[in-house]
């Protein structure tokens, strides 16, 4: 691999795996002018096109070197097994794991102010995550990182570690990491066999979309 090559590789994992540590939802929402809930969410798809746009321009790479591939029946089959996997796996840590540890008053705290937004906004944030978080962390982190290092182990741990992390937040605390961390690992492994974004768009869609617009709907919260 040529000097240059892992010049590029550096710069996009830089902006794929370190901005998201920058507080970008907050810098958002101060400086959008999108008000506290809309602006959280722009400067995400805004480092989404900057993705996309270094691999096709900066890179001068096809998407497909980052996972967008023509997704078939097993892709997609897999996406929604992956995530009933995960739902179930999430209930376990919010129902016996938080309690047992006393890290679960966060989270309730947290889902009745996600509760209480717009639908509408609700599915914006589910979508955000599913497409913005997948390219990030499996689609470049995993892939180039594979490419730097000439491992998929090391790739797939790195990039499962800084999941976990990223879900930090001062209101849920290290609870929120371990729930991250369940579905990081879920969707890592997931991507390590498919090797095909869509697979962990559909998984990631589907358990946010469980937690962040079902359960409110049902419960009749929204």
């Amino acid at each position: 691999m040529s000097v240059a090559r892992r010049v590029q590789i550096i710069i996009g994992l830089l902006l794929a795996l370190a901005l998201p540590f920058a507080h970008l939802s907050t810098l958002g929402k101060r400086y959008s002018g999108l008000g506290p809930l809309w602006g959280g969410e722009a400067p995400w798809w805004a480092l989404f096109a900057v993705i996309v746009a270094y691999v096709l321009f900066v890179e001068r790479k096809r998407l497909s070197s980052i996972g967008y591939r023509m997704p078939g029946l097993m892709d997609i089959g897999a996406g929604v097994i992956a995530a009933l996997i995960s739902i179930a796996g999430v209930l376990f840590i919010l129902n016996v794991v938080l309690p047992a540890l006393h890290l679960d008053e966060g989270q309730a705290q947290e889902a009745n102010a996600l509760y209480a937004t717009p639908l509408l906004y609700r599915v914006l944030l589910v979508t955000s995550a599913a497409f913005v978080e997948e390219t990030l962390f499996r689609g470049y982190g995993f892939e180039r990182l594979t490419e730097f290092t000439g491992s998929k182990w090391f790739a797939a741990f790195a990039t499962f570690a800084l999941f976990g992390l990223a879900h930090y937040s001062p209101a849920g605390g290290w609870g929120d990491v371990l729930v991250g961390a369940e579905g990081g690992l879920v969707l890592t492994a997931l991507y390590a066999w498919r090797r095909n974004i869509w697979s962990n768009i559909v998984c990631h869609w589907i358990v946010d979309g469980t937690g962040f617009i079902l359960i409110p709907m049902l419960s009749g919260a929204h």
